[in-house]
Formats: structure tokens, C-alpha cells, sequence
């Protein structure tokens, strides 16, 4: 496992490049975003997301997958966003929610039969330049961890990780804060999971 420091939430333009070309060929990366360290992964590469379902026991029959999207453009492109959806979105984001909208047909093989998918536009540049490097979205999924301190200081997850991931991210000391989810696919917006989000 390779280990590349940032600081301050951003990266150079040469480690966002190197980075999403080594999503692209379907390696998996931890990466600091707005709440906790997460696993992350070409959402569009079927070798990346099988990785990381092996990785973190996901079924993705059964489990909602979310993906990193750098902006609601781009989220449109991957999920169903209703006017209602699109205002609380552009209000809030970027920030630390999970929007579960109705999924589109776009989303790769792994997404197929379900109806909804998550959509994260984090407060945390570069998640959002990486995907938008990238060009695809990134699946995502928060590190496993038994004890806080594996899931805030950076050496520690890159020991827990070390052979089971390609690179580690290191921004500094993470959260053990999760995203508020708010459920977008029928009605009005509910929260279904309070986090870090306040609306």
C-alpha cells in the first residue's frame, strides 16, 4: 500500500491525476472526506466495487450503495432528482449527507435491481476534485474500525488497511462523525439517519 499526504484538505493537480488514474485501472483508495475516512473506488469499474463489497461483507442486493459525486450535475446523471430533492440540495451541499434517491439506469451492473442509490457531494475539496478527476463517481463506504482511534489517526488506518488497499490518503486526524441520510425517494425529504448534517 502506498501512503500520500495532503494537506489542509486539498492535493496537488499531479496526486489527483496519479490518483484517479489508478482508480481508473481498479484500484481501491482510503480518503478523508467531511465526516469519516472512506473506502473509495471507481463506481463505474466492476472490479473496484467488488473489491470493496468483498472488503467491507456487502451485499449489494441488500445494501444501499452511495456514491461521491463532485456536484449535483453530475449526481442528475446517476440518480432521479425531483424538484423538491434539487432545492435541499443545492441548499446544503457540499456538506455531510446521504441523499437516497431512485437510481438511474446509468449506474454500473453492481447498482442494477436496486431502486436507490446514495448520493454524497462532501464538504471536502479534494473528494469532490478527485471525482471530478476521475470522471466517474467514486463508491463509497466508511472504514470499518473496533476502537476510535482506528478510525481518527491516519498511521493507525493505514496499519488496519495496509494489504487490503492500494493507497491511503492521509489528511490528518478523521472523525468518527457519519453523514445525516436523508431519504429523497418518496414525498418530502426525511431524515432517516441524524449525522454531522443539520438542515
Amino acid at each position: 500500500m502506498e501512503k500520500l499526504k495532503i494537506w489542509n484538505g486539498k492535493a496537488s493537480e499531479e496526486q489527483v491525476r496519479e490518483i484517479a488514474m489508478r482508480l481508473k485501472s481498479g484500484e481501491i483508495v482510503i480518503i478523508p472526506t467531511d465526516t469519516m475516512y472512506a473506502i473509495t473506488g471507481d463506481a463505474l469499474n466492476m472490479k473496484a466495487v467488488e473489491r470493496i463489497c468483498r472488503l467491507k461483507n456487502i451485499n449489494p442486493d441488500k445494501t444501499n450503495l452511495s456514491i461521491i459525486c463532485p456536484d449535483i450535475s453530475v449526481a442528475a446523471e446517476y440518480a432521479r432528482i425531483d424538484n423538491r430533492a434539487f432545492a435541499l440540495m443545492k441548499r446544503v451541499c457540499p456538506g455531510p449527507f446521504t441523499f437516497l434517491l431512485r437510481s438511474a439506469s446509468t449506474l454500473p451492473r453492481a447498482f442494477k435491481g436496486r431502486k436507490t442509490v446514495g448520493i454524497r457531494i462532501p464538504d471536502y475539496a479534494f473528494a469532490r476534485e478527485l471525482a471530478l478527476s476521475l470522471g466517474n463517481p467514486l463508491i463509497t463506504t466508511s472504514i470499518a474500525y473496533e476502537e476510535e482511534d482506528y478510525a481518527v489517526n491516519a498511521d493507525l488506518i493505514a496499519e488496519t488497511y495496509c494489504n487490503k488497499v492500494d493507497i491511503m490518503v492521509d489528511g490528518g486526524d478523521g472523525s468518527t462523525g457519519v453523514s445525516t441520510i436523508i431519504d429523497c425517494t418518496s414525498g418530502d425529504p426525511e431524515i432517516v439517519r441524524q449525522g454531522e448534517g443539520t438542515l
